[in-house]
């Protein structure tokens, strides 16, 4: 017996490659092994970036007496929830279930055909805090499974009845205004006055949810969603949850406050808010929103951006063992770098304490306020990066996922063209090429790639949905119609492959691997659920395009989230804004004109500060151009027959399939947005 791991593309299960432990790979293959030697299987799923799976790692999977006790009773197979989050949502479902709550690092422990009777999460080296050590609870477990095989066989049969029952959700109507309006109301009571954001500690960034009232205040004038979007993308940008040294957030907030991070960063998190401070900016003018959002994306592409093109997906809390070393200090450490006089100013500042926000006496980076000289803190800014350059980097989780990258295609294309930034805009086309040649195979995509070389698992609803929607945002960003065709052709697949057959869609497709329960799951989470993403593409797509079946999909699907988004629509906030573009249109702006016109680039400036829920924006030549504009495979239908105004640029609005006379000046263009 071996530890199976070496051969691993997920950074994660390398991680584990040299632990005693005999580690499988999920598969088929361990499930045979443990029927032919009569014991469970020890399922154990975290991630990289995870700081509570690291130190079970060194406390158990590391010490050689703990895991000679593993290989004697169980088959022990090691998942990376990031690279299967199929199976993943399916023992975390199981895992909620049966002990009240869930996270990583979860231990599940499986009969062979992979039916769970035990679950839980991190588990101590020795007995603390209430809790038994991890040797006590595999010890009772491998009792349980030679003396009450019985009893072990009924639980199991229970979970997977239970897993099978709760997979399904049907429609119970339109998320109408009444819903949305009923939904801000709900939002407001959850909503923390004293420090933003909603619910008490930890916080995470609610990224869908203020996008949904972002979209609410722009259609309806809503003062109660403004002032709960401001609130918060103030706190969350002011606070320690945002590295004020680097650009980008941390995962959460441990306390209310904001002050205190988890410190890994996540992609999923940091190419959300990218688009969504952009947005914000877009909206209300703050700049705030401009800073945070081109600081974001910069992070991005300086720490995250792999040689192929593509984005990683996180990096660790960790550096030198201890959480947050990289990015806390003292007021000693900020005088020894920025010498006394910028260093006092500095920590008054950040308020770097000498009792500390953090631990040990360190503390926190803050901006609470702006300072009264930019440019000094622009200096002690930048010697502060250079600085912390040289301290131990935390590690990099470089395997590329295709939700995940897509998520990002889309906030560097939208923030690129409203900010001004082409870099951003040429990042999104590099990612979304390597997404193109190396994860899409004969219209499937692959999950994960890694050093350019594409994982064996499939892709799941949110890879199609996600990867999709970056390609729409490049239709819009660049005007290559290209983008348009591979959308479509991971849609089709998604409408052909994942439908549930009420509206709604399964996680997996139909041909999938088989689980013990196929995963369904059309709540947010830290990211958009699959079929809350897949709308959000279906209506982008229905609207360059003017497809009957992609809008049908998207408010059949938006129909079965009803009780959901009435009950929590914390957990529902990226299917309610989808609801506000399929109410406001959405939107549809067809901007022509020659490439050297200057009218035309001004027409499209006008166009995209429009805030209009889910508006699409497409420019390019005028359809009497020679060969262009045209027709042909690559045509964008939103841009065919719109040709020039008095041999001029010429801005065509629709809404709702009513398009409005086309327009010539700025002014004109105007008006019609703000109707």
């Amino acid at each position: 017996m071996v530890n199976r791991l070496a051969d691993a593309t997920s950074p994660y299960l390398l991680q584990h490659k040299d632990n005693p432990v005999h580690w499988w790979e999920w598969g088929p293959d361990a499930f045979e092994e443990a029927r032919r030697r009569d014991v469970p299987v020890l399922l154990s799923v975290g991630y990289a970036a995870c700081h509570w799976c690291h130190v079970m790692a060194h406390e158990s999977f590391e010490d050689a007496a703990t895991a000679a006790f593993m290989n004697d009773h169980f088959v022990n197979v090691k998942v990376d929830r990031e690279e299967r989050p199929d199976v993943d949502a399916v023992y975390m479902q199981a895992t909620t279930a049966m002990t009240g709550q869930g996270g990583w690092p979860m231990t599940v422990v499986l009969n062979p055909d992979g039916e769970p009777f035990f679950a839980g999460t991190y588990f101590p080296d020795r007995p603390r805090h209430g809790q038994p050590a991890f040797t006590q609870v595999l010890q009772a477990l491998a009792d349980a499974w030679r003396d009450r095989r019985d009893e072990v066989s009924t639980v199991a049969a229970d979970v997977r009845a239970h897993l099978a029952g709760t997979a399904g959700l049907t429609g119970e109507g339109d998320l109408g205004e009444e819903v949305l309006a009923g939904a801000v109301d709900t939002l407001s009571g959850d909503f923390d006055r004293r420090s933003a954001g909603f619910g008490a500690a930890p916080k995470f960034p609610p990224s869908m949810t203020l996008e949904f009232l972002l979209r609410h205040q722009a259609r309806t004038g809503s003062v109660l969603a403004g002032e709960m979007v401001d609130a918060t993308c103030h706190a969350m940008a002011r606070g320690g949850m945002y590295d004020q040294v680097g650009g980008g957030f941390a995962r959460y907030s441990v306390d209310r406050d904001w002050v205190v991070p988890h410190f890994e960063k996540m992609l999923y998190d940091n190419a959300q808010l990218l688009g969504l401070y952009a947005r914000w900016w877009r909206q209300g003018g703050d700049p705030l929103g401009a800073r945070v959002a081109r600081e974001t994306a910069d992070f991005l592409l300086a720490e995250l951006r792999t040689p192929e093109g593509g984005l990683a997906s996180a990096l660790d809390a960790d550096s030198e063992g201890v959480e947050g070393r990289f990015y806390a200090w003292t007021p000693d450490q900020l005088v020894e770098v920025l010498g006394p006089d910028d260093g006092a100013w500095a920590a008054a500042l950040l308020d770097v304490t000498p009792r500390g926000t953090f631990e040990h006496g360190t503390s926190t980076l803050q901006l609470r306020q702006d300072p009264d000289d930019p440019e000094r803190w622009a200096s002690v800014r930048s010697r502060l990066a250079q600085a912390r350059a040289g301290r131990v980097r935390p590690a990099r989780d470089d395997k590329v996922v295709a939700a995940w990258n897509g998520l990002a295609v889309v906030s560097l294309a939208e923030a690129g063209r409203l900010l001004d930034e082409p870099r951003y805009v040429d990042a999104a086309v590099e990612t979304a090429e390597l997404l193109l040649d190396v994860h899409l195979h004969d219209g499937r995509l692959r999950r994960v790639s890694r050093d350019g070389v594409a994982g064996r698992h499939a892709g799941v609803l949110e890879d199609y949905a996600c990867v999709a929607h970056g390609f729409l945002a490049l239709v819009s960003a660049t005007g290559d119609g290209r983008w348009l065709r591979h959308a479509g052709v991971l849609l089709d697949a998604a409408l052909d492959r994942f439908p549930a057959g009420d509206g709604g869609f399964h996680d997996t497709a139909e041909d999938a691997e088989t689980l013990v329960a196929r995963p369904r799951d059309p709540s947010d989470n830290a990211s958009p659920s699959g079929q809350s993403a897949l709308v959000h593409a279906l209506l982008g797509y229905a609207a360059l395009t003017g497809s009957g079946r992609h809008r049908e999909a998207a408010e059949g699907a938006l129909r079965t989230v009803r009780a959901l988004a009435e009950r929590v629509p914390r957990f529902a906030g990226w299917s309610l804004a989808a609801a506000e573009a399929a109410l406001a249109g959405p939107l549809e702006v067809a901007v022509v004109g020659r490439a050297d016109d200057p009218l035309r680039d001004e027409l499209e400036a006008a166009a995209r500060r429009a805030v209009s829920p889910g508006a699409v924006v497409v420019v390019g030549p005028p359809a009497s151009a020679a060969g262009e504009g045209a027709g042909g495979a690559d045509a964008v239908p939103l841009l065919e027959h719109r040709d020039l105004l008095d041999g001029h640029a010429a801005a065509y609005v629709c809404r709702g399939m009513v398009c409005d006379r086309p327009v010539g000046t700025v002014e004109e263009l105007r008006e019609l947005l703000a109707r």
